[in-house]
């Protein structure tokens, strides 16, 4: 025994070669030769283990993670026993173990439940091409017969288990891909590898298999439960930054307001209507033609003076955002820069064609539009060298698309070109990182006065950490859509990436224009549809309608007093009620590594009902989110439409059916599944019901169906024009009783990074309920311009009784 102890301390000794030099963890990692392979395991943390496999022999060389941030942590124990026949590593949180004979690793909990087994890993020579000498890496992993597995990315299939799924993971504008798999058994892995790959559940394995790979190279996370994950993943490729406080009220958008009047027109008719809006946004073409794409300037005849614009929506009370792309149109400035250093990539992306007003594209007139190397510091540095006029010009936020980015001629030789990190094909699916990352970095460093706020059509593991959320791409609009956008958002979140959003009524619309141009929004079908996509976007962390072939704005609907109009507005209303919670909750994401969209297995994984639950899920930790999916006053509208298909314009016929008799006024019924381990109270008409049964409940086109969990606190503020027109002075508290509750108000300046500083205030409020007693903690911290005092209106919920608090900063209580 000694002697092996002796031949363990000599192992570490070696530990520090070049290939883990950047991951020394001071004796908590071992490194052994088994079954052809080099391998290491590292413990970076008690509960985040990093395993890497080489070919015995290989001289590839470990590089740096893209991805992870981590240091390693050095303030925990690993106790290691080396036996004949395996290697054991234990923390306080993990037990590892290594077969000395097959180098397979296996990970159980300190208590002895098995987590996670590899079964098989490969290694495949690439004897050809520019990643000669590189593998093709297979991993495959056992599971659980039932075990329900979580995460990976964006598949647009209308599933929340990803047991059974087969996909090749390549980014898209539809699909987007993490590498990130968790458990509901607690655990999860993060498999770091950017290349084009292939994943596959069947009964045999789970598998990862990657074009283009060094070694094999994955994080095992345990966090005990879905939150447990997250946080680990963000503690590995690091935490979400805030986003203004304006990002969280209502968005309006459409492909494309074609001048600098007709955009600043919507504004200031939302003002006049009193409907909240807190931003707007102009999509492609302010640029003026395909081949002066995204020159990043007003230069086209209809947008004559771009800072004017801007400063008028500022006047407004508004924000703005303005479409970037990944990718320049050969007459741009940037284009002959890029070109010069040989930083732009040769293969079509979109647009093909430099004639934007003809549909298929004419590709005798080529656009020569090229995505640039965004994994080039240079080439970042030119793409922002250049953003910088724009910025300075007073845009609030990014929208960037196609950051996938869009690959139309995806040939081998194309996957062969190389760029400042390898070939297109070994980072393929990093794209969207690297080029979020350098905006978020260059605006970081230009102005700590405005937060980063981008939203981007792709992403990839550690997004989160750059300023940045996920739109869903340019889905259809269909009933079928809008039920996959749910689980989509919901696996996103279960990445480590929280911050998740869609086009509200779907992208594209034409096939409702039965009226002629543009008419959708008077076409019933698509109204319903509309509202209740709307009421589901109530509940994403950006609430933005977008999309093609109708505008989207709310008198585009109707008038107010019509029930298509005002449900509408209801809906906008709402969100602006429940800022308050949702910014609370935005902090509770920032620094506790929680999430907007919770899967209801977060919360009730002792349910197993909840376990595939891809329609209902939890906001934050208290409502219960259980938006109408289907048709209810009008019948489906069945069609397919993909990223291309939907560009082309149908001539559609006026159809005399059903839906002009529809009463949108009727009431309608929806049942709904209300998990077991807690009592819930109907949002809109505040009954108590148990949990772990379906329930019925009367509905309407203006209702959003929602639930709160027994034992919560929600605080809700007066109705505003926009997000920061009124100070959180005259809260209203409502208390859902049935156990002890506790919330925590978050507030600071509403913009800018003090906040990282300590510039905020957090208040909690506790609820006793077998006192029915609520009480208002002292104030902790301050930011300048915060409230001395306020009033907090409290309530229970299913009564009526209101009892006003006048709060000051000290702790306060309140019998009710």
């Amino acid at each position: 025994m000694k002697r092996l102890k002796a031949l363990v301390i000599t192992a570490f000794a070696l530990l520090s070669t070049a290939s883990y030099a950047d991951n020394d963890t001071n004796g908590k990692q071992m490194k052994i030769k088994a079954n052809d392979k080099d391998i290491c395991v590292a413990f970076f943390s008690p509960d985040i283990v990093r395993v890497t496999k080489t070919p015995e022999g290989s001289t590839a060389k470990g590089k740096k993670s893209e991805v992870v941030t981590m240091v390693p942590k050095d303030d925990f124990n690993v106790d290691i026993q080396s036996g004949t026949s395996s290697i054991r590593m234990k923390s306080k949180d993990l037990v590892v173990t290594v077969d000395r004979r097959t180098g397979l690793v296996s990970f159980a909990s300190t208590s002895g439940k098995q987590l996670l087994k590899e079964k098989d890993i490969n290694f495949e020579m690439r004897n050809e091409g520019s990643d000669k000498g590189r593998y093709v890496v297979t991993h495959s992993y056992l599971l659980d017969k039932d075990e329900a597995i979580y995460g990976l990315g964006t598949v647009q299939d209308g599933k929340l288990n990803r047991r059974g799924l087969t996909k090749t993971i390549e980014q898209s504008n539809l699909e987007d891909f993490q590498n990130v798999i968790q458990s509901v058994k607690g655990w999860g892995i993060y498999w770091d590898n950017y290349s084009r790959a292939h994943f596959e559940d069947n009964a045999q394995a789970m598998t990862f298999r990657a074009e283009v790979g060094d070694q094999a190279d994955y994080y095992f996370m345990y966090g005990k439960t879905a939150d447990g994950v997250n946080r680990c993943m963000r503690q590995l490729s690091g935490d979400v930054p805030m986003f203004p406080l304006w990002t969280y009220g209502f968005w309006q958008c459409r492909e494309r307001y074609k001048s600098q009047q007709e955009l600043l027109e919507v504004v200031d008719k939302y003002r006049k209507l009193q409907v909240p809006l807190d931003g707007i946004i102009q999509d492609w073409q302010y640029w003026g033609s395909n081949y002066t794409w995204n020159a990043m300037d007003f230069i086209a005849e209809s947008f004559p003076n771009g800072k004017q614009m801007i400063d008028s929506v500022h006047k407004q009370n508004a924000h703005i955002m303005i479409s970037i792309w990944a990718s320049f149109g050969p007459q741009t400035q940037q284009y002959a820069k890029l070109k010069e250093k040989g930083l732009l990539y040769d293969f079509e992306t979109w647009p093909q064609s430099g004639l934007s007003h003809i549909w298929p594209p004419r590709m005798d007139y080529p656009s020569g539009v090229k995505v640039y190397d965004a994994f080039s510091p240079v080439a970042r540095q030119i793409y922002w060298d250049h953003l910088k006029r724009l910025f300075d010009y007073g845009i609030d936020a990014w929208w960037m698309d196609s950051t996938d980015p869009d690959f139309f001629n995806a040939t081998k030789e194309n996957y062969e070109q190389k760029g400042a990190m390898g070939s297109w094909r070994s980072v393929r699916n990093l794209f969207p990182l690297a080029t979020v990352k350098g905006i978020y970095e260059k605006q970081r460093k230009a102005s700590e006065e405005k937060r980063v706020f981008i939203m981007t059509r792709s992403a990839f593991a550690g997004q989160q950490h750059y300023g940045s959320g996920l739109w869903s791409g340019d889905v259809a609009s269909t009933w079928d859509m809008l039920r996959k956008q749910v689980p989509a958002g919901l696996n996103y979140t279960m990445t480590g990436c929280p911050n998740f959003n869609t086009d509200i009524g779907g992208f594209f619309c034409g096939s409702y224009n039965t009226r002629g141009t543009g008419s959708a929004p008077l076409n019933k079908q698509y109204q319903e549809l509309y509202v209740r996509w709307m009421q589901y976007g109530l509940f994403c962390p950006v609430f933005r309608s977008h999309g093609a072939d109708a505008p989207r704005e709310i008198y585009q609907f109707g008038k107010k007093g019509e029930p298509v109009y005002d449900a509408i507005e209801k809906t906008i209303r709402l969100r602006y009620r429940l800022i308050p919670y949702l910014y609370s909750t935005a902090w509770q994401v920032t620094s506790a590594g929680e999430s907007y969209l919770r899967a209801l297995h977060y919360d009730f994984a002792s349910d197993r009902r909840t376990w595939d639950m891809a329609d209902e899920f939890m906001f934050g930790r208290s409502i219960l989110a259980t938006p109408v999916l289907h048709a209810q006053y009008t019948e489906e509208k069945i069609f397919k439409e993909d990223a291309m298909s939907g560009w082309e314009k149908k001539e559609l016929k006026d159809e005399k059916i059903k839906e002009l008799k529809c009463d949108f006024t009727s009431g309608k019924t929806v049942t709904k599944y209300l998990p077991k381990g807690a009592d819930w109270f109907d949002f809109n008409t505040e009954k108590r019901y148990r949990g772990g049964r379906d329930v019925t409940v009367a509905t309407r086109l203006d209702l959003t169906t929602m639930f709160v969990k027994a034992g919560s606190i929600l605080p809700l503020a007066p109705v505003m024009q926009y997000a920061t027109e009124k100070k959180w002075d005259n809260l209203d508290i409502v208390v859902y009783p049935g156990s002890d509750a506790s919330f925590t108000l978050y507030e600071d300046e509403g913009d800018n990074y003090n906040y990282e500083r300590g510039a905020y205030t957090t208040i909690v409020m506790k609820w006793n309920d077998r006192k029915r007693t609520l009480t208002v903690e002292s104030r902790k911290g301050q930011f300048p311009g915060m409230l001395q005092g306020r009033k907090f209106n409290v309530r229970v919920a299913g009564t009526e009784a209101v009892k006003t608090i006048d709060y000051n900063g000290t702790s306060v209580s309140v019998t009710m």
